[in-house]
Formats: structure tokens, sequence, C-alpha cells
């Protein structure tokens, strides 16, 4: 089994890799370092904003193999961030809660948001343009959610939690502006993919998106942050991440 590059002590599998290959399987539950309130000492009288950042991540067995787990680490490691400034500074007031799940299979979606009911939404993987974002069957099989099946599913949580809401979902998947537009009618910011993004560009992104986000800086300039990563590390892909807003390309 491959070294993770980071820690995975508090992940929980059903499936799993071998020889550098993921195995079918249902993952129940991974999520990264909880950073809400971890020492009583450091609580304060001034509650933080919380938001929950939801990651779907998935590469079908049958589908080239993806550096997932290197752009989870990149989350991870930005949003740390936010807990660090807001020790040292009580007027920053932003925490943020990491949940990942791994080998996502198109009904763990939907169980997911149930569960978690993230402000954010993290789709890590591939898309298929107009066939839709590839998922995973019970096997660990390729199998497309088609655009108008995920939009569906994004109304209805738009509707549920109307006092904590869905602020934000990030499909980090080649050509997949096609579902990007169609969430957006339910969701305030949606981020797409005009075209194919390769690895680097794709980290790069999630690097200057969520380093704003822990800083306290809007969605907008997160948007434009994670463009210009793209550009400052010589990556010809800059234009590649397309933000959407209530239906309106920013």
């Amino acid at each position: 089994m491959p070294e993770s590059k980071y820690n995975l002590s508090n992940a929980k599998f059903g499936g799993g890799f071998a020889e550098g290959t993921q195995t079918g399987g249902t993952l129940n539950d991974y999520s990264t370092n909880n950073f809400i309130n971890q020492n009583s000492e450091n609580v304060d009288n001034n509650p933080a904003d919380v938001k929950t950042v939801l990651v779907l991540a998935a590469n079908p067995k049958t589908t080239s193999r993806l550096r997932l787990d290197e752009e989870v680490r990149e989350i991870d490691a930005r949003l740390q961030r936010a807990r660090n400034r807001k020790a040292l500074n009580l007027e920053f007031n932003i925490e943020f809660n990491l949940q990942v799940r791994w080998a996502v299979r198109v009904r763990d979606v939907s169980q997911a948001l149930l569960d978690i009911q993230p402000q954010i939404v993290h789709f890590c993987g591939h898309g298929g343009g107009d066939d839709g974002l590839a998922l995973e069957d019970e096997t660990g099989t390729l199998q497309y959610v088609s655009t108008t099946a995920i939009a569906e599913l994004f109304e209805l949580f738009s509707q549920k939690n109307p006092k904590n809401p869905i602020e934000c979902v990030i499909l980090n998947a080649c050509y997949s502006q096609v579902q990007a537009t169609a969430i957006s009618q339910h969701i305030p910011y949606t981020i797409g993919m005009n075209k194919a993004i390769g690895d680097k560009a794709a980290i790069e992104f999630v690097v200057g998106f969520y380093s704003a986000l822990a800083a306290g800086e809007s969605i907008e300039f997160a948007y434009k942050l994670g463009c210009n990563s793209i550009a400052m590390a010589g990556i010809p892909e800059n234009l590649t991440p397309i933000l959407k807003f209530k239906g309106h390309q920013f």
C-alpha cells in the first residue's frame, strides 16, 4: 500500500488502494481535523462563524488516475490557516470544518448532504461534459450522474435549510461548466471548468481559492485568486475555471 501524503488516522474505509489502484467498495465516513474548539483553553466568548466544507472525491477504476489525495491535502492545509489566524487574532472569526468522502457513488452524494449539511460542496474527479459528472457504481466502475439530476438535487437542498444554506459548489473536473450552469440556478455561487483541466492546474486553483477563504475573503475574490494562482505557476489554464452567480457568468 502506498504511503499517504497526509494523516489518514481518522479515516474509515470500505474500499481502499492496492498497488496504486483504488479498489471498489463503499466509503462510509472520513473527516479531516475538525477545527472547532478542540482546545477548551482557547475558547473565547465570541462564537466563530463556522463553515463546513464537504469534499466529494471520485476516481472510478476505469478512469485515468488523478491526484485527488494531493488536492484534498492542499484544501486541508489552507483551511487550517483560518484556525491559526483566529488563535492570533480574536477579531478574526472564521473557522472551517472539513469533511471528505472518498470513492463517492451516486447514492452517496445525497446522503453526505443530508448528514453533513455543508455550506461549501467541492467535487473533485472526472467530468464528462454533457454526459454528466463521473461517480462510481457499487463495484467502483464509472457511472455518470446527469446534469438534470444533479441540478435537481441541489434545488432540493437549497430549499431545505434556508437559515444555513449551501453557499458555493465547486466542480473541479473537466468540462463541468455544463453542470455548474445548471446548479447555479439554485446555489449563489458555482464554479465549473469550461474545458479539460490538468492535475497541476486543478491543485493550483485549490491553493489560491482556499487560501483566500481561510483569510476571510469573499468567494468572488477567492475565485480570482485561484485563477491567478494557476497563471502564477506558469500554467496556461487560468481561464478554465468559470464562476457562475445565480445563473450569470461572473
